[in-house]
């Protein structure tokens, strides 16, 4: 019976460690998005707006390709995306594709969990100032993690972003509303605003709760981000400044970023450290190719 009991707690642990680090919702994430606590839901753009609110697409107008690559070191996870976002047409758009592959440890042993992605996002604007938009993305997720099955198949996102005066913004979303379950793609929502008190800073507050059976934890976050122009007004640095909280692992976090803009590309990196709950340190980079840009009082860095 002893044995039994401990065989017992020893799965109870295993289960409740087994996303610590992170699930589809944060794997998507890049090096903007990460470097300013996850707050980029009211004025997501580009492949920010993939992962976070697929209203913001038409907040700017230009066409990008986006390639990016993140390490976490807790569980050894290799991130992956790369991505083409044409807000420049009538219905903007993205297609993308994604890949997190993580080797977590749990009681000893060595697991092994990958998940693909590949979606395409829709913004529409409905009126001047508000935005809907939608990502339909087909999933193949695999773990050796006990009580994690594999699955596979088709899961949607829905959003909204109201541009409420030329510098603050707000939008909510909704994640895997409708489609496969799978325990890597949680449904939940998320909110947040931004607001640029000056042409080149930015402000943002973000919440995200998971509405799965039995988990109803929330991810609180902000950041900011200052743009310093170059001499001649055509290039710039941004840096990135945030801070996350998520209720569910008891975790704080720090991260920061910094990058460097031109009208034909732009590299972003970033940097997140947990100081309390868990030890995970996770690093992310990405490099961004313009082509046509037209200006835009709402456009994101």
């Amino acid at each position: 019976m002893r044995f039994v009991a401990s065989s017992a707690l020893l799965a109870t642990g295993l289960l409740g460690s087994a996303h610590a680090e992170g699930d589809a919702l944060v794997d998507m994430l890049g090096p903007r998005e990460i470097a300013v606590g996850e707050a980029m839901r009211g004025g997501a753009t580009g492949a920010a707006a993939i992962s976070l609110n697929p209203a913001g697409l038409p907040l700017n107008h230009e066409l990008v390709f986006e390639g990016g690559y993140g390490y976490r070191a807790s569980d050894q996870a290799s991130l992956i995306g790369v991505s083409a976002c044409d807000s420049t047409s009538a219905i903007p758009g993205c297609f993308y594709y994604d890949y997190a592959g993580s080797n977590p440890e749990l009681g000893g042993m060595s697991m092994h969990r990958q998940t693909h992605i590949a979606g395409t996002s829709i913004g529409y604007p409905i009126s001047p100032r508000v935005f809907v938009g939608l990502s339909a993305k087909y999933f193949h997720f695999d773990s050796d993690v006990m009580n994690e099955p594999s699955s596979s198949g088709f899961n949607w996102d829905v959003g909204t972003t109201v541009r409420l005066t030329d510098n603050v913004s707000f939008g909510v979303a909704g994640y895997n509303l409708w489609g496969a379950e799978s325990v890597d793609f949680p449904r939940a929502a998320g909110g947040g605003f931004m607001a640029r008190p000056f042409s080149s800073l930015a402000i943002s507050f973000d919440a995200r709760w998971k509405l799965a059976n039995g988990d109803h934890s929330a991810r609180y976050g902000g950041g900011a981000e200052w743009f310093l122009s170059g001499n001649n007004g055509q290039s710039g640095f941004p840096i990135r400044a945030g801070a996350l909280r998520d209720s569910g692992l008891g975790t704080t976090y720090l991260s920061g970023g910094l990058g460097y803009a031109t009208l034909k590309f732009g590299l972003d990196l970033a940097a997140r450290k947990a100081i309390s709950g868990t030890n995970e340190t996770q690093f992310l980079a990405s490099m961004r190719f313009y082509g046509p840009r037209m200006a835009s009082s709402s456009q994101v860095e």
